[in-house]
């Protein structure tokens, strides 16, 4: 039987590849044939994580293809990657998709590729195959993007993206005000990183206008404002893992399930739950107030601490902590989070709010504790602390610290206020709704499925579609 054969294109990121290998799931119990393409560093890892012998190959095909970089060059200067992947990428994906219609019945109909892969769209245009891009993290932050010639026009930065003032931008009502600073290409320490990443986000949005869907991990009911703004954005999320063997696919840490049974023995509503995501980092100072932090609320705590955590080379708790918490304290270097949050024993998340965690909370009703650290992790908190009122942010001293009585202090306010988790829970229904059958997430997803399965969609040139 032929099917539809959709080549999926995540970005080289953990916040990137778990929401995009979950879209490739669905994809495939909706009768769609799936090949996953990751550079060839990030499919090493995800590979190496996934579980064996579970029946993962009747889900998708994983290859991989170069990213440009050296072996030994480093994969976390953002700017220099992109730039490689732009150089590199498009004949190697062009060579690849050849490669796969010689060999497979199924030929590949459609590309789906992350935002910041938007370049590869010129290859699928090239070779007559539908083209799709999947944003994976908040349509706000998306809209920042798209509204750059409006930003410049109105002199909140430079043609070069460098902020010319310190005033709030608010893009439109009901969308949260942004500073300068925080604008996702800014979060860098000199201008020139700053300008590299600018222009890369400019050449994308130009790749993007030959895109024949934009389809969003969110929903109409979180963000309304960025989806009347820019309509032609369809929200079809949150897309969380939606099965056992879901929860291990595109992680690029093995996770520590153990934590799970530690759960079922706390209190309800009890537990603090801290992770920060794969990649941020903090110095030993930092890292010592967080652990005394937790030890002053007198709470049970599960905390991720990935052996990278810090800027030192190995992890130093204080002395003595490990005796004093004893087995209040639970600590994990990488846990399955949907598990977690769902467990009735967790009464709060502190995170760094990336997207990914943001809408893992969010689905299963949880409060929030912001500790922001990179990128659109800020902006998410204004959603939490500001828009939905389901979080308070933890706030640094003179010196740049979360001290440990400022976590005492924020964890007493967010749990003692009732009023965050009703907040959080009415968040959830409303999430919940929109995914569900006749919700507003889930009827977007039909027809974009729909979409998927006409094979002539692709040789007509633009599609229309309503939300």
């Amino acid at each position: 039987m032929v099917k539809p054969h959709v080549l999926l294109l995540p970005g080289p990121a953990q916040g990137h590849v778990i929401p995009a290998m979950e879209l490739g799931q669905r994809l495939v119990k909706q009768g769609a044939k799936v090949t996953c393409v990751n550079t060839e560093v990030t499919h090493k890892v995800i590979m190496g994580n996934w579980l064996e012998n579970n029946g993962s190959e009747d889900l998708m095909q994983m290859v991989s293809i170069p990213d440009g970089l050296e072996p030994w060059e480093d994969r976390n200067e953002y700017g220099k990657l992109m730039e490689r992947m732009i150089e590199s990428m498009p004949s190697k994906l062009e060579q690849l998709i050849e490669t796969i219609n010689k060999q497979d019945d199924n030929k590949i109909t459609c590309l789906i590729v992350d935002m910041w892969l938007a370049f590869a769209l010129e290859v699928a245009k090239k070779m007559g195959i539908g083209r799709v891009i999947f944003f994976p993290a908040s349509t706000a932050t998306l809209a920042t993007v798209m509204s750059i010639p409006k930003l410049i026009d109105d002199g909140f930065i430079s043609n070069k993206g460098i902020p010319q003032n310190s005033e709030m931008i608010r893009l439109t009502e009901g969308i949260p005000p942004i500073k300068p600073e925080n604008l996702i290409w800014t979060g860098f320490l000199d201008s020139t990183t700053i300008e590299v990443h600018f222009q890369n986000l400019v050449k994308l949005t130009e790749y993007a206008r030959i895109t024949e869907w934009y389809i969003c991990n969110s929903a109409a009911e979180l963000e309304p404002a960025a989806f009347s703004l820019f309509p032609e954005l369809v929200p079809v999320g949150p897309l969380l893992a939606s099965n056992r063997l879901a929860d291990q696919v595109g992680h690029f840490w093995p996770e520590d399930s153990t934590c799970l049974a530690w759960l079922d023995q706390q209190p309800a509503c009890s537990v603090i739950y801290i992770a920060f995501g794969s990649i941020t980092n903090i110095n030993q100072t930092q890292f010592e107030e967080l652990a005394l932090g937790l030890e002053l609320t007198n709470r049970p705590f599960l905390w991720v601490v990935r052996p990278d955590m810090t800027k030192e080379a190995t992890i130093a708790f204080p002395d003595g902590y490990m005796d004093r918490v004893g087995s209040r304290g639970r600590i994990v270097s990488w846990a399955p989070q949907q598990k977690v949050l769902a467990h009735p024993s967790v009464a709060c998340f502190m995170s760094h709010c990336g997207w990914n965690s943001t809408l893992e909370g969010v689905t299963n009703g949880v409060p929030f504790l912001c500790w922001p650290y990179f990128a659109d992790q800020f902006y998410n908190e204004t959603y939490i602390c500001e828009l939905w009122k389901t979080g308070l942010g933890l706030k640094k001293d003179e010196t740049s610290i979360i001290t440990r009585e400022e976590i005492k202090s924020k964890v007493v306010q967010l749990l003692s206020d009732e009023t965050f988790k009703s907040k959080a829970l009415d968040i959830k229904e409303k999430v919940a709704t929109s995914v569900t059958k006749g919700g507003c997430s889930h009827r977007n997803f039909t027809k974009f499925i729909d979409w998927i399965h006409e094979t002539d969609v692709h040789t007509n040139g633009e599609q229309e579609f309503q939300k």
